[in-house]
């Protein structure tokens, strides 16, 4: 099961406690103060890792408490530490306080280690509080209390390219086709319930990452159909997909592209102003070639590169994997540039 959104509650160790105690020894009479120090409390990370894909083991284990540190001993011995717990979340998440809203850590790469909730500091013992003036102190102190707090977190899963389009636009066959992943195809609308994640192999050591969401429908930004819940997870791509059935299923193609692009607007402007390619798709279905060659030219009135494909027979697959690789190669160039016109800025400051 995929579960993009989770909420926890981590809470820090408390620290041990100090002790009061005296030495007592033959022989040595006012052995003076020898309690010793409580131990600290166990801290909350979270990690990120490549090996996840889903936060579903969070709904069954919300709570990450801490060990509390051990209390001091006499003769001055320190409390033993409790072991610190390590979350892992995969690779994407994105972290936030519930009460306050803020962002903790967005974690765009794997390996990355953030404190949640720090433990408690342990408590001083009377050892620590012998003074010139005040050579057998009575008291001690308590452990702090480790910290507590609710978290949110979220997942956006992380692609280069992302794939949308209305439900049964092909968007499944074709990643299917692009990349070992296996998503459920069905000629009914739906079909895809969750995300899918596809490594496309280009040759020559080259790949790129493909996200397939389930389709958008109108209203889907106000809550309508299924795609609402995962229009996050195209958030950080650089290139959308943007497929239309072509074929008889479909009655107008440009306004199934205009539905998808209004939907897209009215959830984010950053995602809409993404880079795309309009891809066609079910040529292998097409009845009225007229509805392909009007479609076609609505494409280049509006600027938008297009391309035909039929993933079920693979025609048209290499070259618009050609396309996306050209266009990927493109936008790192121009983020590359872009870096170094920063870094320039930023030296002629110094």
């Amino acid at each position: 099961m995929f579960i993009d959104r989770a909420r926890i509650h981590v809470r820090g160790g408390n620290g041990g406690n100090g002790i009061l105690a005296f030495r007592r020894e033959k022989f040595v009479p006012r052995g003076g103060p020898s309690g010793g120090d409580g131990g600290r409390g166990g801290s909350v990370f979270i990690e990120s890792t490549e090996g996840m894909n889903t936060l579903l083991h969070f709904r069954y284990n919300p709570e990450h408490i801490a060990g509390r540190g051990k209390h001091g001993e006499g003769s001055k011995c320190h409390g033993a530490d409790a072991d610190d717990i390590v979350i892992k979340v995969p690779v994407g998440t994105i972290v936030t306080d519930e009460l306050t809203g803020e962002l903790i850590h967005d974690f765009a790469q794997a390996g990355e280690r953030v404190l949640v909730a720090s433990g408690g500091r342990g408590g001083r013992g009377n050892a620590q509080f012998a003074t010139s003036t005040n050579r057998a102190p009575r008291y001690h102190e308590d452990g702090k209390e480790g910290q507590e707090r609710w978290l949110v977190m979220e997942l956006k899963l992380i692609a280069d390219v992302g794939l949308v389009g209305l439900p049964n636009a092909g968007k499944s066959t074709l990643i299917s086709r692009i990349s070992a992943a296996r998503p459920k195809i069905a000629d009914y609308p739906f079909t895809t319930l969750e995300p899918n994640l596809g490594v496309v192999d280009l040759g020559d050591y080259k790949t790129f990452v493909v996200a397939d969401i389930p389709g958008l429908i109108e209203g889907a930004h106000i809550g309508a159909g299924l795609g609402d819940r995962f229009l996050r997870h195209i958030e950080r791509t650089k290139l959308l997909l943007h497929l239309v059935d072509v074929s008889g299923m479909s009655e107008n193609p440009i306004a199934d592209y205009q539905t998808v692009t209004h939907e897209l607007e009215a959830y984010s402007r950053e995602v809409a102003a993404k880079p795309k390619l309009a891809v066609a798709t079910k040529l292998d279905a097409l009845d009225d070639s007229s509805r392909l060659d009007e479609f076609g030219q609505f494409c280049a009135r509006e600027g938008v590169e297009f391309h035909t494909i039929s993933a079920a027979s693979g025609s048209g697959l290499k070259e618009l994997l050609r396309a996306v690789e050209r266009r990927l190669d493109q936008l790192k160039r121009e983020e590359e540039a872009a870096l170094a016109v920063t870094l320039a800025a930023t030296a002629s400051q110094f």
